[in-house]
């Protein structure tokens, strides 16, 4: 019997939907599910969710809760890692505390100062986590879906061999979006893409052999493409090529457009965008908490999800193919050897498989550099537990370099570190630890 363990499971609404996507399997309707979460509330929550879900589909998995981390992980076939150490409050800081030097993001979890902050508080934890799969589950996959992702597949990948995979719901997003905007049925459209987790571009796209790109060209040259997409648009039109992630998040990666002119006003970048999003998922929360003690029933839509994809095709063989970030080992000729990328993986009953994407049209690559480099400067801090690491690494965000100084930027990661000390390890001078930090998940 197949065995997942959802670690961070209290983040309710996505545990529904990988539980949603799980459980329309056949195959695995009778999985074992052991949900695991450190905030007591979360995980009773979870659980009801899980048990509702169970009998709203018919399903007769094994469903068990447990605030202990080992015990649920013990014997998992599959663990799906969805934590956000910190949560809302650590998320808050990251705005607040920039937001004091001048600096405005829209989400600020990748590369950015809170991107580099997230890790820091992040990959001692999911370390640990991987370490407890080593002893107690060391047949398992490890499967991430918490952010910054390339440094945690980075961190996590560099010590030990659980095979680990990074999933990300960007590419199937924007391919959804661009078959809207050239008006084709996405179930129809094929695409190519490859890059870093949300640095990646659309490579190719075609509907039944039809190159799509000249279609996507006359929407954006006709003025049809949404307001809260016009990032995008205006960087396939320098680039030539479509980025995977969204407009918001684009916005803060490059220095072109925050604090540029009338940017922000004309192209409809959402500063704070982040922030509204825990708010409605703290809201979203304590809903589900009201409706499952009304009875009131949920609506179940498949999602995608390349996690039960993945441990489907592993069980049954069936072969399909995703997007998943792991480690370059030369899949992208062009970017750095040891870094994370995103490329397209198949999946069988013998693995995920990353395909070859050869080299980046050099403009892309270019494009990238900073962002690896950036990711690669804050991974090396926090394995090698050098504090002056944490300063290189705030130096690469593109938004910092365009508004501070030096000696601006080495206080801002003071300010940074003394604010944030809960959740930071001690070699940080922070006071958390890797059992007992906050790991309430809400995914963006």
């Amino acid at each position: 019997m197949t065995r997942i363990a959802l670690v961070g499971a209290g983040s309710v609404e996505f545990t529904r939907n990988l539980l949603g996507d799980f459980l329309s399997y056949p195959e695995l309707r009778d999985a074992e599910i052991a949900l695991h979460d450190i905030d007591p509330d979360r995980l009773a929550t979870a659980e009801r969710m899980a048990r509702w879900s169970a009998e709203a589909l018919g399903a007769r998995p094994r469903i068990e809760a447990s605030l202990d981390r080992r015990r649920a992980l013990r014997a998992a076939d599959f663990v799906v890692n969805t934590i956000q150490v910190g949560g809302a409050p650590a998320t808050r800081l990251d705005f607040e505390v920039p937001a004091r030097h001048g600096l405005q993001y829209t989400i600020n979890d990748t590369i950015n100062v809170g991107g580099v902050f997230r890790a820091l508080r992040t990959i001692p934890v999911v370390r640990d986590i991987v370490r407890d799969i080593e002893h107690v589950a060391p047949n398992a996959r490890f499967l991430n879906y918490t952010n910054p992702m390339s440094m945690l597949v980075w961190a996590v990948s560099e010590g030990t061999e659980i095979p680990t995979v990074g999933l990300c719901h960007s590419v199937y997003w924007t391919i959804r979006a661009l078959s809207e905007y050239v008006d084709v049925p996405w179930e129809e459209v094929g695409a190519r893409s490859a890059g870093v987790n949300h640095l990646a571009f659309v490579l190719a796209i075609s509907r039944g052999g039809q190159d799509l790109y000249p279609a996507i060209e006359e929407a954006v040259q006709g003025n049809r493409i949404p307001d809260d997409d016009l990032v995008r648009a205006e960087l396939y039109r320098r680039l030539g090529f479509w980025p995977t992630e969204s407009s918001e998040h684009h916005a803060e990666y490059n220095p072109w457009f925050i604090g540029k002119g009338d940017a922000v006003e004309r192209l409809h970048i959402p500063i704070g965008e982040y922030l509204r999003r825990v708010d409605r998922n703290l809201a979203e929360y304590e809903e589900t908490k009201r409706r499952l003690d009304a009875g009131e029933p949920f609506e179940f839509e498949r999602s995608g999800e390349y996690a039960a994809v993945i441990v489907h095709s592993l069980v049954t063989g069936e072969p399909s193919t995703i997007v998943g970030n792991v480690m370059n080992d030369g899949l992208i000729a062009n970017l750095a050897p040891e870094a994370s990328v995103e490329v397209p993986c198949l999946v069988d009953g013998a693995g995920v498989h990353p395909q070859q994407a050869g080299s980046l049209p050099p403009q892309l690559a270019a494009y990238i550099h900073p962002a690896v480099d950036a990711q690669g400067l804050a991974v090396r801090a926090a394995l090698d537990e050098k504090r002056e690491g944490v300063y290189y690494a705030v130096m690469q965000d593109p938004l910092v370099q365009a508004r501070l100084s030096l000696d601006e930027t080495w206080r801002l990661v003071d300010e940074m570190i003394s604010a944030e000390a809960q959740w930071l390890p001690g070699w940080l001078g922070g006071s958390a630890s890797e059992h007992s930090t906050k790991g309430v998940t809400a995914p963006a």
